[in-house]
């Protein structure tokens, strides 16, 4: 089993930086438009993108893990190749990313006034560590605002919830209390519909509860993967 860590909406691999401290051997793949090569519009292209690349490095099993969009990806990987990964962590995400027209619309004005962008940007690294969320801030002031729209775009049309009894892929979604973006509920829908799916909540946690809380999440992942092994 390989663990391959997929990132969220205008990210790229730099997020799990505190996951790939834990887990040495994981992957943790950036995906095209972020910012090299042009971004692939939606979530199935995303995760033929990321099935081309797996297969190119040989990866046969892998334990998918995404936050966000990334767990969609990896929802969507488990539905068109039924049987091909092992396990799958969907960290902060859901069968159905609605995005609010509001903030489609503040992206979509950045992209000219590009300040706007770093100004809604602040907030979202609060509750990580300073010194990662200068870091992370400096990402998204690095790739600007047009990957992290192309991706919301992506999210609003990605709705599998009529689909989820299909996915047997033992799964793990982690999330926390107080993330607004994908609430608990979001993750309690998945585990009710899915028939090999369990959830780990974390109190305090936010959309971005894996570099807030690295150590309980990581905690999770770890067992997670170990029962599959035992499997």
């Amino acid at each position: 089993m390989q663990l391959v860590f997929i990132h969220g909406s205008g990210g790229t691999g730099r997020v799990w930086k505190h996951q790939l401290e834990r887990f040495t051997d994981a992957l943790a793949i950036t995906l095209p438009g972020h910012p090299d090569g042009a971004h692939l519009g939606s979530i199935e292209k995303m995760t033929r993108w990321l099935r081309d690349e797996l297969q190119k490095e040989g990866i046969s099993a892998p334990v998918l893990a995404g936050h966000s969009l990334g767990g969609a990806i990896a929802l969507q990987y488990a539905l068109d190749h039924p049987g091909e990964a092992a396990g799958l962590c969907l960290v902060g995400s859901g069968a159905r990313l609605r995005v609010h027209p509001a903030t489609l619309g503040a992206l979509e004005n950045a992209i000219d006034a590009p300040e706007t962008f770093t100004a809604m940007m602040a907030d979202a690294w609060s509750k990580v560590d300073d010194d990662f969320a200068a870091e992370m801030r400096a990402l998204s002031s690095e790739l600007g605002p047009l990957p992290f729209l192309n991706d919301l775009k992506a999210c609003d049309q990605f709705d599998v919830t009529d689909r989820l009894a299909e996915i047997d892929t033992p799964t793990l979604a982690v999330v926390g209390t107080a993330d607004v973006m994908t609430p608990p509920k979001y993750s309690e829908f998945m585990r009710d519909r899915m028939p090999n799916a369990s959830v780990e909540i974390i109190e305090g946690g936010t959309h971005f509860v894996f570099a807030e809380q690295p150590e309980p999440v990581n905690r999770a992942i770890a067992a997670f993967v170990e029962r599959l092994g035992e499997a």
